[in-house]
Formats: C-alpha cells, sequence, structure tokens
C-alpha cells in the first residue's frame, strides 16, 4: 500500500529534498537452505515475503511446518506465505491474511488455498524461526522472496528468520499508515457512516 500516488510525486520529492519526511524501520525475512541452494545464497532476504509454491502440478504440496523447533502442522495447499508487516498488505492480504501495523513486532503464515477450511493465517512473534519442508507429487517446487524466484527439491529444508539487519525508509510527514489504509481499502466510504 503505497502511501505517495502518482499525482504525488513531484510535490513528494520536494518535502524529501527539504529533509520533511520521518524514517521508518522495517522488518525484513532471511532464509537458508539445507542443502543450500546457491541461488539464494547471495540474496537471502525479502523485504515483503517468501512464498513457496507448486511447480509444473495443478496438485497440492503439503508444507510441514515448525516453529522454534516445534512441529505446528502440514498444510495442504497451492503454497504457504510468510510475511512481514511491509509485505501483510500484498500477497497474504489478497490470500485472506491479517494488515498487520508496519511497527508490530510479528510475521504472519498464510496458507495459499488451503484443503482445510480450518487451516487460516497465524500471526506470530518476528523472533520465531520458521522451519518449512515441502512434499508434493512433483519432486520441485518454486520458492520466491519478493520478486525472485528459485526452484527446490523437495529434500530441501527452508528455515526462515528475522533478518539481522533492517530497511530504512522514508515516510512523508503527510502520510500516516491508518490514513493509507483507509484510503486504499476504502474503509469509511459505506454509506452508513
Amino acid at each position: 500500500l503505497a502511501t505517495i500516488q502518482n499525482n504525488q510525486i513531484e510535490s513528494a520529492l520536494d518535502s524529501i529534498f527539504k529533509g520533511d519526511y520521518k524514517i521508518s524501520e522495517r522488518s525484513l525475512l532471511s532464509i537458508e537452505t539445507q542443502p543450500e541452494n546457491k541461488d539464494l545464497t547471495q540474496l537471502n532476504f525479502a523485504l515483503n515475503e517468501i512464498a513457496l509454491s507448486r511447480k509444473n502440478t495443478t496438485s497440492m504440496i503439503t508444507v510441514n511446518t515448525r516453529l522454534n523447533g516445534e512441529y505446528l502442522t502440514t498444510y495442504w495447499a497451492d503454497g504457504l506465505i510468510v510475511s512481514t508487516p511491509t509485505g501483510s498488505t500484498g500477497y497474504s492480504l489478497s490470500c485472506g491474511g491479517p494488515v498487520i501495523s508496519p511497527d508490530a513486532k510479528s510475521f504472519v503464515i498464510t496458507p495459499i488455498a488451503p484443503h482445510n477450511l480450518s487451516a487460516r493465517p497465524l500471526v506470530i512473534p518476528d523472533e520465531t524461526e520458521i522451519q518449512l519442508k515441502v512434499d508434493g507429487r512433483e519432486d520441485f517446487y518454486l520458492i520466491s522472496l519478493d520478486s525472485r524466484i528459485a526452484t527446490l527439491h523437495n529434500s530441501t529444508i527452508v528455515t526462515v528468520k528475522k533478518a539481522d539487519f533492517k530497511i530504512k525508509m522514508i515516510e512523508l510527514h503527510s502520510e500516516s499508515f491508518i490514513d493509507t489504509l483507509r484510503k486504499k481499502l476504502l474503509w469509511g466510504e459505506d454509506k452508513r457512516n
């Protein structure tokens, strides 16, 4: 949910050049794979989300999920999203996940088209280590880190955790996350309000 609209770019740049902005620090996700995947060693982090999804099949995959070493569940779904608060308003939201305030210290696990109706998005502390193991009819699945995609073998174990650094983002004083939510999601536009 970008706060600056296309027709506001020039005035936003003016504000930035004048130093009329604030800095917002955002958490990122990082991954490790076992065995190590060379495509994911240099850029092994994501600002928005990490998603596991099926490849070359219309069949579901299963994603065995552990939190801090403890078994949570095995999701039967088209895939699974692990999202930061920043990414909670993107892919995760479109799959039924919650909106998370950017300053919340949490992540959300959201199944993609789950087979079980009881499989719901789960908000967890951002200090949680998440271990994922995929199985399915095909031998390979896709993993995406924001817009970067790699193929992993089903024998690969993916560990997701909070990255050891944050990204600093510029926010204008004239905009707020709540104001953006209200405008973009048309909250309050119901005539009954």
